[in-house]
């Protein structure tokens, strides 16, 4: 844990991976919706996509190329093929080498209309990838769009359990054995629904909301110390699990030290990082006769309350220093 002079200390947390993708995957079997049919450069399959937005180069084809985002998916739509099929020859030629000069990663015609042949022979020259798909402009801006920012979006993995507890998505770590599991099943016996136990997958989309959910293999199940693997859809129905969670709080169980000073007012404010996000974090010792279910409701119920801007530590202590400077 690094803390700096303020009283906000930050727990480093998992790292931000770049993340892009090859242009050929925009043919995957999950890209269905897209329809698209290579036309032109099947050499470029390899090129990178690197961001969720679409671009229209309508003004790269008046000249002003500087624009044009090597990185991003360029939309050649109905009004975009009409205004060079309008060009004299010579100056269509100038207008699609100047914008393939760009060296975007991709091209797609929409509404299955015919590109002009300069424009073939300049992506296959470039081996940049032509697509045709029969879909709207509108329809497929929206479509890639959806389909990049899932694609796009950053991951990683956790050890650790994710909870539905009073609609806020708290993420419990600590270390293997501490009582991970044991605690989240209380949670879900008292009523909340569990999205992922001993890992979590996490991913950070284009808003920065960071969203969890449990791998395919073990979803819906938990791991127990002396009893092994159980199924909580099953054992306690449809109402204890939650498909995914944007993670709001992260819980750190740690083990109880005789001597050490824990935080009793909450007025130290600390934080986990997970990519870039700063989480609000609680580290809870564990200890003999404490409850952690109760506890943690406890906090997630507390959380809340910080989240409509109403600190209970906070106010205490501004009322406490009121009464010992004499104004309250």
């Amino acid at each position: 844990m690094a803390s700096g002079r303020s009283s906000r200390r930050k727990s480093k947390g998992a790292s931000e991976p770049h993340v892009s993708l090859p242009v050929g995957e925009l043919m995957a079997p999950d890209a269905a919706a897209l329809k698209l049919r290579l036309i032109s450069g099947p050499g470029g399959l390899d090129r990178l996509i690197t961001g969720p937005r679409i671009q229209k180069p309508g003004l790269a084809l008046a000249g002003y190329t500087e624009y044009v985002h090597p990185g991003r998916v360029q939309i050649l739509g109905v009004s975009e093929i009409t205004f060079l099929r309008g060009r004299p020859p010579a100056s269509r030629r100038r207008a699609l080498a100047s914008l393939l000069k760009a060296d975007m990663c991709c091209i797609i015609v929409t509404t299955s209309q015919k590109p002009p042949e300069e424009l073939m022979r300049g992506a296959m020259e470039r081996q940049i990838p032509v697509f045709s798909t029969p879909l709207l402009s509108s329809q497929c801006i929206e479509k890639v769009a959806a389909y990049l920012n899932h694609r796009l979006a950053k991951k990683t993995s956790m050890h650790g359990d994710l909870l539905d507890v009073f609609g806020l998505g708290v993420m419990i770590i600590g270390q293997s054995g501490i009582g991970k599991s044991e605690c989240a099943l209380d949670l879900v016996v008292r009523g909340h629904r569990l999205v992922a136990d001993d890992v979590v997958e996490i991913q950070r989309d284009q808003t920065g909301q960071l969203l969890g959910t449990a791998p395919e293999l073990i979803k819906h199940h938990m791991e127990l110390r002396g009893i092994g693997l159980i199924n909580i859809h099953d054992m306690f129905g449809i109402s204890a699990i939650s498909p995914a969670k944007a993670i709001d709080l992260v819980v750190d169980l740690e083990t109880w030290v005789e001597g050490r000073e824990y935080d009793r007012l909450g007025l130290d404010d600390r934080t986990y990082r997970i990519f870039d996000v700063e989480l609000p974090l609680i580290r809870m010792p564990v200890a003999p006769g404490r409850n952690l279910a109760i506890l943690i409701e406890v906090a997630a119920r507390n959380q809340l309350l910080k989240n409509q801007g109403y600190h209970p530590a906070k106010r205490f202590n501004r009322r406490l220093n009121r009464r010992i400077s004499g104004r309250g």
